[in-house]
């Protein structure tokens, strides 16, 4: 089976953002992620994270603007400046909780504008940050209306053009289901270029049970292609946390 990370962006809401490692590890997680640790200081997350014994699998960037801006900008020309500011910023938080991997976000675009930009400023993070991994993930357009980057085939173009080493796929089987119409197929054609992996229900985005995705054929599948990465709860509990968690449990 996988190794499982928790969301507690969206895991464990019930409680502080430092008291929800714990909670995830007595729960059996080995993982954790958090899309935007920026609100608490990132030494006090390290110490929460190290103390439960897990380890931190992923961040979004960059830190998000919740006064009506972009909340993600890599693909948006005339914002280099400003991708660059804020992934250092990101770079920096990563580090101090030695995050395995940085989701670099698009934005919302369109047209070649915005694929030369997200191009060259992947490129530029990718040469900037070397030792660490980088991801970029396809979202639905449904949820995401105007997002760049909405689709595996764009995705894969732009991993191809760049070829860095330290860059890669992103796998999410809720936006995969909802892009593709089959996400256990896409899995099979993306598997090669795949660093992180994450699981929500498709329709929902409820506990990874049932649906028109199966997860536990998904798993299988994670184990036969050999993947040794993570996966990551990242789904908004039905009820509450604790209530959801047969699926890990039955893992």
């Amino acid at each position: 089976m996988p190794r499982f990370a928790a969301n507690l962006t969206m895991l464990f809401t019930e409680m502080p953002l430092p008291a929800r490692f714990a909670a995830a590890a007595e729960a059996g997680f080995t993982g954790a992620e958090v899309l935007f640790p920026y609100d608490t200081a990132a030494p006090e997350l390290a110490r929460a994270c190290k103390a439960a014994g897990l380890d931190f699998v992923l961040l979004n960037a960059p830190p998000p603007n919740w006064a009506g801006g972009p909340r993600g900008f890599a693909a948006i020309p005339g914002l280099e400046e400003r991708f660059r500011r804020d992934f250092e910023r990101s770079l920096r938080v990563a580090r101090a909780l030695q995050a395995r991997h940085i989701h670099i976000m698009a934005g919302k675009a369109d047209g070649d504008d915005a694929m030369e930009t997200f191009v060259a400023n992947l490129s530029w993070a990718a040469e900037r940050a070397p030792h660490a991994s980088l991801t970029i993930e396809p979202m639905n357009l449904q949820d995401n209306p105007g997002y760049f980057l909405h689709d595996f085939d764009t995705a894969i173009e732009v991993l191809d053009r760049i070829g860095a080493p330290n860059l890669g796929l992103q796998f999410d089987s809720y936006h995969a289901q909802r892009i593709t119409g089959d996400g256990l197929a896409a899995w099979r054609r993306l598997a090669p270029y795949v660093r992180h992996v994450q699981i929500g229900r498709s329709g929902d985005r409820h506990e990874p049970v049932g649906g028109d995705f199966d997860h536990p054929a998904f798993f299988e599948a994670l184990d036969d292609h050999g993947y040794k990465g993570w996966v990551s709860a990242e789904y908004v509990p039905e009820r509450n946390t604790e209530a959801g968690l047969g699926w890990l449990n039955a893992g």
